[in-house]
């Protein structure tokens, strides 16, 4: 199993919109072979921003990347940039390797 999570700063009172932006996109996960499942995850605030976190789980990470190469990638990316003063600077990756 693979877990792969981006970890995003959202500018303080722009939450809302940040999580209708993504209730409203089209993922194309359920597509994609491999994919298990999805969550979007809210943190803790600090002054300026609100972090957040998505977190998606993967059989392994060959469906992982395998999917990052895809055109359902593409196309569910395709409007990323569309609210760039939503987010404070880019998302982070990290992926994880489950071990137990």
């Amino acid at each position: 199993m693979f877990i792969a999570m981006n970890r995003f700063r959202i500018a303080k009172g722009r939450e809302d919109e940040f999580v209708e932006m993504w209730r409203q996109r089209e993922s194309y996960l359920d597509e994609v072979p491999g994919f298990r499942e999805f969550r979007l995850l809210r943190g803790p605030s600090a002054e300026d921003h609100t972090l957040f976190a998505s977190h998606s789980v993967w059989e392994s990470r060959q469906a992982f990347e395998d999917w990052t190469r895809s055109e359902s990638f593409r196309k569910a990316h395709a409007r990323a940039g569309a609210a760039r003063d939503v987010y404070l600077g880019p998302p982070h990756f990290e992926g994880f390797d489950a071990v137990l």
